[in-house]
């Protein structure tokens, strides 16, 4: 993969880690010259925070969630890689309400007695440590309680291991339940931390229904209807955000959920609605209609053809019995199996069984015949939900070739809500006709690469579509007076047993109004309508506005890369992108070419550096092109480009994942060469990396330029009064205490600039 191509992911990864990464509590450690005798200085990576010289080998979390009532148990293992003797003080920053249960940390073989810091006296502590070492970065902490112990000694290239256990109790906001691992310390590690799990186990007396992790890609997993687990785990990475689960409990079939965020006194403001119908008990989901068409063109010889017939065989075997299916086998024409939906018996599933058994790879594809005879099997006065799992690796070459009639055959051929999920396997594949048919059937497109295996991802992805339970979704809100815009998903998809609605959107006016979702409710028309509140004033969750300008830019790029580029479209992608530090392989030429079109100062430019890289600013050029002149060149619709562009904008766009950025944008960079292990550290060189220079910090973007950190929206505004303040001064420590929400903003690093209500505050350490 190219430098820019490597460079600018990471910078998608490095806002996904903004979102999505956790933390625990970190090591101080004490100059050598604050103890008596000859000591040698600890070694920190450059670029790295001065009192973090230790690394983290591990850590790993387990949270039981009893009702309302949550224990956090937290394993840690310290590694100093120091040929020196330390001392430090090991400080763990508390959520609010939370009590100690248990400390253990073995220091000479004895325990050692912790004190637990109330915010204020907390707050002392961390500007003490910031004006001794000179670094801001535990000023995102004021506020919170803190749990201190002094360590010595911690020996030379050796582990400390500590483990703490921690009892909150949880506010239920309406029937919505947010429990949030408030800690992001581990990005003062000195190398990668190798091991990260969070395990959230959540039990209640009441059905649970939504469950959402808005930070990271969790994995949730529902055993009854009481209780699921909430699941992450990650190696080799710097952990530096909160870790959040929202969940909600209800008796109604259908739970649905409102969370809202608006600054004080804007026009309008973002909000998140979740919906779930929990788990469902096996008889309670409807019987569904399926059609596997497995391509068997000889492209498709060898390991290809070998890994589709086991997953066809997994979804065959895990039929329900009141389901009804068929197999479409094509290559130079197609070939269905019974010539109708059949019951999933024993005899009819053992015939299919054999039927795949026997399939070989030879002749031609003929794509619009397969889909034609898939579509015809759907009688349109059937409740039933049908959904058509269709696997290509080709292009189509018999009969209609051409993307635009073969669209609008689907188009004609689909008025009774067939959902087409497509597999396109390896490069050769049309993307944009396979994007296309699944966008027009409410269903999703996936892509698999020559290494990956077809029989996992295709097995995995059945096993959370065979129990559909609620079907032809329609959301309607009932207050005129609250304006709801710009949704996304705007087409809402089915929901699947243990499945999940997730759907942002923006809204102006205030006050109640109820949403009312309606559609095929285990088999029966039913709409559902819950009382919900729009607020005139919500400054928290501000996590809502980033996850929806990445979906808004996710769709705007989809329509550039689908149907050509307008101005509206690249002006707002723009506008966004540079606004909430949505930094793509696209959108980072469009924030430069616009910047330099408006004539913003040098000083207040975003990406300074990548702008004056002459070949990364032409690969950032190329990059950009390759989206939206697919819509004229043919040839471009297929290619490992095509592919990567389809996989990228899909990650963005993804209504599932709960990080900004979906996994399919994450393989793209762990594709790549490895990198210079000095350039992905948090603060590290900037040489080629561009992955730390944007970070989207309590609702705002800022970008690194050199040392210092820039507000976006300086370049925005000609009113700004500017004041110099030097860094670590008793005027910084006096801005700190008059604006307590800039704490978080503040402790980005030593040279920023930051605008607080109508003035520029150019923070400067002096040495820069």
């Amino acid at each position: 993969m190219n430098a820019f191509k490597t460079s600018l992911l990471a910078a998608v990864i490095s806002l996904a880690g903004t979102l999505g990464s956790l933390a625990d509590g970190l090591i101080i450690i004490r100059p050598p010259f604050d103890r008596p005798g000859p000591h040698p200085m600890p070694f920190v990576p450059p670029g790295h925070f001065s009192f973090a010289p230790l690394a983290v080998n591990y850590h790993r979390v387990s949270v039981e969630i009893n009702e309302l009532t949550a224990v956090t148990s937290i394993d840690q293992e310290f590694y100093n890689p120091n040929n020196a003797r330390l001392e430090g003080t090991y400080i763990f920053p508390l959520p609010a309400g939370a009590h100690i249960d248990k400390f253990s940390m073995d220091i000479d073989g004895t325990m050692t007695e912790a004190e637990l810091l109330p915010a204020d006296k907390a707050k002392a502590l961390y500007e003490d440590i910031v004006r001794q070492m000179k670094d801001p970065a535990l000023l995102e902490y004021v506020g919170r309680d803190a749990f201190k112990v002094r360590i010595f000694p911690i020996e030379p290239n050796s582990k400390k291991r500590i483990k703490i256990s921690y009892t909150q109790l949880l506010k239920d906001d309406g029937g919505l339940v947010e429990y949030v691992y408030p800690l992001n310390t581990e990005k003062f590690s000195s190398a990668p931390v190798k091991d990260v799990s969070v395990k959230v186990s959540i039990h209640g007396k009441s059905a649970l229904k939504s469950i959402y992790c808005p930070s990271h890609a969790a994995e949730v997993k529902r055993h009854d209807e009481n209780s699921a687990v909430v699941g992450y785990e990650a190696r080799e990475l710097r952990p530096d955000s909160d870790f959040k689960v929202v969940f909600s409990r209800s008796p109604n079939p259908l739970g649905v959920d409102l969370i809202c965020s608006r600054k004080p006194g804007a026009d309008s403001g973002y909000f998140l609605l979740l919906a779930s119908p929990g788990h469902n008990a096996p008889a309670t989901v409807q019987p569904k209609d399926i059609c596997f068409v497995l391509d068997t063109s000889g492209s498709m010889a060898g390991a290809k053809l070998d890994q589709a017939k086991k997953a066809l065989r997994f979804c065959l075997a895990n039929l329900n019995p009141d389901d009804r299916f068929e197999i479409i086998r094509f290559a130079t024409e197609a070939e269905p199996l019974f010539n109708t939906l059949i019951k999933a018996d024993k005899a009819n599933l053992d015939k299919a069984t054999a039927a795949v058994d026997a399939f070989k790879p030879i002749g031609g594809t003929a794509i619009g015949e397969a889909l034609d005879k898939a579509l015809a099997l759907r009688k349109t006065d059937d409740a039933r939900p049908y959904l058509v799992v269709f696997l290509t690796d080709g292009l189509p070459t018999i009969g209609e070739t051409r993307e635009e009639p073969l669209v609008e055959q689907v188009k004609k051929s689909n008025s009774s809500a067939t959902r087409v999920f497509s597999f396109g396997i390896g490069n050769d594949v049309n993307t944009h006709l396979l994007d296309r048919i699944a966008s027009e059937t409410k269903a999703i497109s996936q892509y698999v690469s020559e290494k990956e295996d077809l029989e996992v991802k295709l097995s995995g992805f059945y096993g959370k579509i065979k129990d559909p339970v609620f079907c032809n979704l329609k959301l309607a809100f009932t207050n005129p007076d609250i304006k709801i815009t710009q949704l996304y998903p705007n087409s809402l998809p089915d929901l699947f047993n243990g499945d999940m609605l997730v759907v942002f959107g923006r809204y102006t006016g205030k006050g109640a109004s109820a949403a009312k979702i309606s559609g095929l409710f285990n088999g029966k028309p039913r709409e559902f309508a819950a009382d919900l509140t729009f607020p005139e004033s919500a400054p928290n969750n501000e996590y809502i506005p980033q996850l929806w300008a990445t979906r808004r830019v996710g769709w705007l790029l989809d329509e550039i890369r689908l149907h050509g580029e307008s101005a509206e479209l690249k002006d707002e992608v723009t506008k966004l992108a540079r606004e909430f530090g949505i930094v793509t392989p696209y959108t980072a030429y469009l924030i430069l070419e616009d910047e330099k079109k408006r004539g913003v100062p040098v000083a207040f430019r975003n990406m300074q550096e990548l702008e004056h890289d002459d070949r990364v600013y032409a690969q950032a050029a190329s990059r950009m092109k390759s989206l939206h002149t697919e819509f004229a060149e043919e040839s471009a619709r297929s290619g490992g480009s095509a592919v990567d562009n389809s996989a990228s904008v899909a990650g963005l766009k993804d209504q599932s994942a709960s990080s900004a950025y979906a996994p399919a944008v994450r393989r793209e960079l762990a594709k790549s060469d490895a990198r210079d292990e000095s350039n992905i550290g948090y603060r590290a060189s900037q040489s080629r990396n561009y992955a730390t220079q944007t970070r989207n910090l309590n609702g705002r973007a800022f970008y690194q330029n050199g040392s210092v950190w820039t507000d976006s929206t300086a370049q925005s505004r000609t009113d700004l009064k500017q004041v110099n303040v030097k860094f670590n001064s008793d005027a910084y420590f006096a801005l700190l205490n008059q604006h307590p929400t800039a704490t978080q903003w503040l402790s980005l690093g030593n040279n920023l600039d930051l605008v607080i209500e109508g003035t520029l505050y150019q923070i400067r350490d002096g040495e820069s």
